[in-house]
Formats: C-alpha cells, sequence, structure tokens
C-alpha cells in the first residue's frame, strides 16, 4: 500500500512538471471566486464569524501560519496556481498585505460560507458572489494602470478564472433556514442557482474572460458534518444530499455546453471533484489516508461544529492520515490530490 501512494505521488509530480513546462508562459494568473473551498483569507477582513484565522488552521501552511484558509495548510487554487508554474498560493483580495503587483499574476474573491443565493451569503454575512464581480471590476482597473491597458485586456483574457461555490446553498442555506425552502422544491432551487452561475459567467466574459472553470458539487452527504448526524445509517453518507450534488453538476455541465455554443472565444470547462472525491472517501487507504470519516481538527464536539476549536486540544498528530481537516474542508493532502486530478484531466485543456 505505501509503494501504491509512492507510485501515485510520483506519476502526480511528473504530470505537475510537465504542465510546469507547458505552462509557463500561457497563463500569466490564476482568478478565483467562490465560498470557502478557495477562500484565501477574505473574511479576515469583514465582519463574519465565518473565518479560519487562528490555530490550528495553517498550521502545515508556508511558516506555520492561519491565513483565513480552511484547512491546515494550501488549498487547491495554491496547488492549481503551482501547476500552472506561477506561485505557489493565491492571496486574498482584501488582505492588505499584498498589492496589485501580487494580484497581477493570481488573485482570490472567494468568500467562506458565501453562495449562489444572495440568501447564502447573508445567513453569516459574508462577500456574495455580486460583491466578488464588484471587487474583479475594480481589479481590472488596477491591473490596467499597472501593467497599461493593452497588457491588461491580454492577461484578463488568458488567465484561468476558477469558479468554485454552491455546496453552501444546499446545506447552510436550503436545508438548514426555512425562506428558501418555502419557495422552492429543490429541483426548482437548482434550476434558479444554475440561472446565476450562467449569468455570472455571462458577466465574467463582457468583462474580457476567456478562461473559465465552472466548479461542481462534492459528495456534499460524506462530509463528517452530515455523517455523524446520520444516525439512521450508522454515520454513513447521506444519500439524498450526494444525489442533489450529481442533479446540480448535471445542471452545470448543460451551461457549460450551452455558453461554450453562444460566446464566441471563450473556452468554459466543467471542473468535477465529485467523482476523485467520493472515491478518495470511498478507498482512503488508497491514498495513504487512514480515516475518512471524521476529521483531523475536532471541535470536541464529535465533529458537530463548522469549524475547529481554537488551540490545538482536538487536533490529530498527523493530518495527512485525514482526508478531512475540520467537519467541512479536506485536509492540505486531499486538497493537493484533488487539485492535481482536475489540472490533469479537465485544467489541462486551457495549455492547449
Amino acid at each position: 500500500m505505501e509503494l501504491q501512494s509512492k507510485l501515485l505521488a510520483l506519476l502526480s509530480l511528473n504530470i505537475f512538471c510537465l504542465l510546469f513546462y507547458k505552462a509557463n508562459a500561457k497563463v500569466p494568473a490564476i482568478i478565483v471566486f467562490g465560498d470557502s473551498s478557495v477562500d484565501a483569507g477574505n473574511n479576515n477582513f469583514i465582519p463574519t464569524v465565518a473565518r479560519s484565522n487562528f490555530q490550528p488552521y495553517g498550521r502545515d501552511f508556508l511558516g506555520g501560519k492561519a491565513t483565513g484558509r480552511f484547512s491546515n495548510g494550501r488549498i487547491p487554487t495554491d496547488f492549481i496556481s503551482e501547476a500552472f508554474g506561477i506561485k505557489e498560493y493565491v492571496p486574498a483580495y482584501l488582505d492588505p498585505k499584498y498589492n496589485i503587483s501580487d494580484f497581477a499574476t493570481g488573485v482570490s474573491f472567494a468568500s467562506a460560507a458565501t453562495g449562489y443565493d444572495n440568501a447564502t451569503s447573508d445567513v453569516l454575512s459574508v462577500i456574495p458572489l455580486w460583491k466578488q464581480l464588484e471587487y474583479y471590476k475594480e481589479y481590472q482597473k488596477n491591473l490596467s494602470s499597472y501593467l497599461g491597458e493593452t497588457k491588461a485586456k491580454e492577461t484578463i483574457s488568458e488567465s484561468v478564472h476558477l469558479m468554485s461555490i454552491g455546496t453552501n446553498d444546499f446545506l447552510e442555506n436550503y436545508y438548514s433556514m426555512p425562506g428558501r425552502r418555502s419557495q422552492y422544491t429543490p429541483e426548482q432551487y437548482q434550476t434558479f442557482l444554475a440561472g446565476i452561475a450562467e449569468n455570472f459567467i455571462r458577466n465574467l466574459y463582457g468583462l474580457g474572460a476567456r478562461k473559465i472553470s465552472l466548479g461542481g458539487l462534492p459528495p456534499m452527504g460524506c462530509l463528517p458534518l452530515e455523517r455523524t448526524t446520520n444516525f439512521m445509517e450508522q454515520n454513513g453518507c447521506v444519500a439524498r444530499f450526494n444525489n442533489i450534488a450529481l442533479e446540480f453538476n448535471d445542471k452545470l455541465k448543460n451551461i457549460t455546453t450551452k455558453l461554450n455554443q453562444e460566446l464566441t472565444g471563450m473556452k468554459l470547462l466543467f471542473s468535477n471533484p465529485y467523482y476523485i472525491m467520493l472515491h478518495i472517501i470511498k478507498k482512503p487507504e488508497s491514498y495513504g489516508f487512514e480515516s475518512a470519516s471524521v476529521a483531523c481538527c475536532a471541535t470536541g464536539m464529535f465533529e458537530m461544529g463548522y469549524a475547529c476549536s481554537r488551540g490545538r486540544m482536538f487536533s490529530c498528530t498527523d493530518a495527512s492520515k485525514f482526508v478531512f481537516w475540520d467537519s467541512f474542508h479536506p485536509t492540505e493532502k486531499t486538497n493537493s490530490i484533488v487539485a492535481k486530478y482536475v489540472v490533469e484531466h479537465v485544467l489541462a485543456q486551457f495549455l492547449e
């Protein structure tokens, strides 16, 4: 089993090295929109409880610092940026430590606990998707001042725009709050969200984006938080949530097909993390993990909290043995595996 893990790591490294040399000048920046799966710390700078700027978060990040990433280390977009030969991590737009010279090669507008639906962002007072788009417009103006208008437009058109969002709309909003459930059936709500996703992509296209990755939902019924409350099935994955993810992913895939036909010069790719995540969860030992049902960083209440407890009292010693870091988010190792898979099977097309 150890040999299998080493071979997997070696194969992934070879793929990354190959992509590094192919990509060095083709993708100038990684531009990120979404939720906690790709928030690099924007929530540190807004008044919300949805933060992770405290230990043990970030204990395996560069310098061992809690940056606001919901992981023990790096998140998928950091690994994707590195795979494209750009830089080791993508900074948060609202972090005052960085400026336009840093953001010119990558920036994240993402906000933990947000969703496609504005009502989702209202739950914990985080940055809605429309506001992320406003920040992006502001960023483009600053980029034009920094690079010059012609170079800035070229940078935008060649940059990869990543979207990773949607889980909170269902788990934090639709199935937790009465509002949307009284207005929509699950299928109608999916259609509502898909319409927002389509409109957002059209707006990105109108602003000059030509390389866009639309991220799908993971098997959200297998998150430790959901499994803990699934007493009827001995804490197994919650099938209805996984089915919702599959149904919604089909809608996103259809949007991808539709918009590629309608919007000239755009390459829109559907990045689906569902099956690779499910395989990791079902066969954790194949990837060198020891646990997929509980998280490394516990809350002291058996995975019933959204985030880690402050300090280290309930955290495991070695996060690389766990698929999940906290009850909602993967470990750095899982993020690395998923990112490599998506780069190899989907995002590499941006280099063609």
